[in-house]
């Protein structure tokens, strides 16, 4: 299979440096079923040439991954997405995008690792895609916030019916999105800080009370 990489071997651009006033850096995973925008989503928001590991699906993958509501999807990630965005002069976001396809679950672990939290995209043709990821977060105490992203033709639902369909709590963050926006895009990660920080609030109060 040839690989679609959007990083060549020429060594880095002076754009892609880190700007010197950072101060701080922090890991996010994007992850998601497959086919629901998280390539997409990391390159629309990237500062920098996104790192994929995109390849050509075959037929062979036909008779493995479930490509029903996705049948003109035509790359695939194989190991991760890579980008960075800068949330302020001090602070930059390291976006890491996972495979979708069970069968790449496996480089998880090193995905997640050192990540403060997850944004979860879902796809409303395809709700089903999301629950063993949605599982896997909460086994993992990993705080999420969930992203729908918007397909043509997808089925819209309120906000009371998608929590009852993912078993959301309340307490979740549920947006709306255009993995395509880089502003959208980026309003989903800047959600996912909130969270965040809200959450270390919460314990932070809850230890000196």
């Amino acid at each position: 299979m040839a690989s679609r990489t959007s990083e060549t071997v020429t060594g880095p651009r002076s754009e892609d440096a880190l700007p010197s006033s950072t101060a701080s850096a922090v890991k996010i995973v994007i992850v998601g079923g497959f086919g629901v925008g998280k390539t997409t989503l990391v390159r629309s928001v990237s500062e920098i040439r996104p790192l994929t590991t995109e390849e050509t699906m075959t037929q062979a993958s036909v008779s493995v991954d479930d490509l029903e509501g996705v049948e003109r999807k035509r790359m695939t990630t194989v190991a991760m997405d890579f980008g960075r965005i800068s949330i302020d002069d001090e602070m930059v976001l390291y976006v890491f995008g996972t495979p979708g396809q069970q069968r790449f679950w496996f480089l998880w672990n090193g995905l997640f690792e050192g990540s403060l939290g997850a944004v979860v995209l879902v796809d409303t043709r395809r709700l089903e895609a999301s629950f063993d990821v949605l599982g896997r977060l909460e086994e993992a105490h990993t705080p999420f916030v969930v992203a729908v992203n918007a397909f043509d033709e997808a089925p819209t639902y309120s906000e009371a019916e998608l929590r009852q369909a993912l078993d959301l709590p309340d307490a979740v963050p549920l947006l709306h999105c255009d993995a395509r926006s880089r502003e959208s895009s980026k309003e989903v990660l800047l959600a996912l800080m909130r969270y965040l920080y809200a959450l270390a609030t919460r314990t932070e109060t809850a230890q000196t009370s």
